[in-house]
């Protein structure tokens, strides 16, 4: 199974959008899958479903910096370097989506009862979400590799 088909499968199996992206790199990184899990939990939805950034966009900025991100003040380099791929990813998914804020991705606000019943009437986590997990896969191999 390759990258993008495991974070759709973890997805799939009911994990949030940021968590189907980030655990998928976890493991080549250095983190284990159990801590991915827990530390981008909080992301789904928006942002612990206030519709904010979309969830599959932070667990991308979370994989960039799991690779690239700096351990030391001094490095500079690595700090560029991350803030240049993630300011790439965002360009990238905007060009697809027009935009990474959950609540115009899938045109209801979780945060409200309303907003997530009519997000699980109309099935759009399966709809739509699933396909922002995938791209952003996509997206994440091109710049990763």
């Amino acid at each position: 199974m390759n990258r993008t088909e495991c974070a759709v499968d973890c997805f799939a199996r009911g994990f949030n959008c940021a968590q189907s992206v980030f655990s998928t790199y976890c493991e080549e990184f250095g983190l284990s899958s159990e801590k991915a899990l827990k530390i981008s939990t909080a992301f789904g939805g928006g942002m612990g479903h206030i519709g904010e950034t979309c969830g599959v966009v932070t667990g991308a900025f979370m994989a960039i910096g799991l690779k690239y991100g700096r351990t030391r003040t001094e490095d500079l380099e690595a700090k560029e370097k991350t803030y240049a791929l993630v300011q790439e990813f965002t360009h990238k998914f905007k060009s697809i989506y027009g935009s990474v804020r959950c609540k115009d991705l899938i045109g209801c606000d979780l945060s409200t009862d309303k907003g997530m019943g009519t997000a699980i009437e109309k099935d759009l986590f399966n709809i739509l979400c699933v396909n922002f997990v995938s791209d952003a896969v996509k997206i994440l191999e091109q710049l990763l590799y």
